[in-house]
């Protein structure tokens, strides 16, 4: 396997079950990934580091899952320039995953976070929209990610 481009975070290994879906799209585009669990609340220190390191490390985009208050995304994406895409998690009472929504779309001006839906949908989306981006710079990728667009497309 060639050098991870996407790193997969999140805070908790019950989160894998809900990531799945972006392990499974990425390998079926043939994108490179490495999943990694650390937690904003419970090792702030390994995430700013992780964070601050990754571009060094070969990373492109870093998709994080998080629920409740959903502090992941934000903490990577205060401490490095790569794309960060939040994925919200319903892993709390309120509404569903509604307070992990907000959570990572109301990020300060500066410090972006791209969102996706709440869940499944979302963490398979997580990984079309990190297939988008690496289609602008690597040319294998953008021939995958199209033939996967033009077959969905003839439905």
């Amino acid at each position: 396997m060639s050098t991870p481009l996407v790193a997969i975070l999140m805070g908790s290994k019950n989160d894998m079950s809900q990531m799945e879906p972006t392990e499974k799209v990425l390998t079926s585009l043939d994108i490179p990934f490495e999943t990694k669990v650390m937690s904003a609340h419970r090792n702030p220190d390994k995430v700013r580091d992780f964070a601050k390191t990754a571009i060094d490390s070969g990373f492109e985009i870093v998709i994080c899952a998080a629920g409740g208050a959903a502090h992941l995304p934000g903490a990577v994406a205060a401490n490095t320039t790569l794309p960060v895409i939040g994925v919200p998690l319903p892993t709390s009472d309120v509404a569903g995953g509604q307070d992990a929504v907000f959570g990572v779309l109301q990020m300060p001006p500066g410090v972006p976070v791209a969102g996706v839906a709440v869940g499944g949908w979302g963490a398979r989306n997580a990984a079309y929209l990190a297939a988008a981006i690496l289609s602008l710079k690597h040319d294998d990728i953008k021939k995958n990610y199209t033939e996967f667009r033009t077959k969905q497309a003839e439905g």
